[in-house]
């Protein structure tokens, strides 16, 4: 049984930094198929950072390009997620998300149902 937890997030001033971690407890795929979403409230849910062409390339959103950072031990079982540089439009809850049938992120965001989620960090930036 998978199992996925994050952790890290907190209440910080703009300009500030947080890390992000996520376990995928039991997990059967290599970390570098997991990825990072957030959801701020009232918005969709969107994909933040990942991994493509076998964790060769980090892959950003264009809104955290050059302020966040992912990156990963598959020993472990573990992603991280620096983020720095923080702004008030950061604020979401940020969650950790692993396929369950193929190494593609992307597919967490086709539909929901095709990653394990944990319950998600909440990151709050103040202004």
């Amino acid at each position: 049984q998978v199992h996925v937890v994050e952790s890290g997030g907190g209440s910080v001033q703009a300009g500030g930094s947080l890390r992000l971690s996520c376990v995928a407890s039991g997990y059967y795929y290599r970390t570098e198929c997991m990825a990072w979403f957030r959801q701020a409230p009232g918005k969709e849910r969107e994909v933040v950072a990942y991994y493509s062409q076998g964790g060769i390339i980090q892959l950003y959103a264009d809104s955290v390009k050059g302020r966040f950072t992912i990156s990963q031990e598959n020993a472990k079982n573990t992603i991280w997620l620096e983020i720095s540089s923080l702004k008030p439009d950061d604020s979401a809850t940020y969650y950790c998300a692993a396929p369950r049938q193929s190494c593609s992120p992307l597919s967490c965001s086709d539909n929901e149902v095709n990653c394990y989620w944990g319950q998600g960090t909440q990151v709050t930036v103040s202004a």
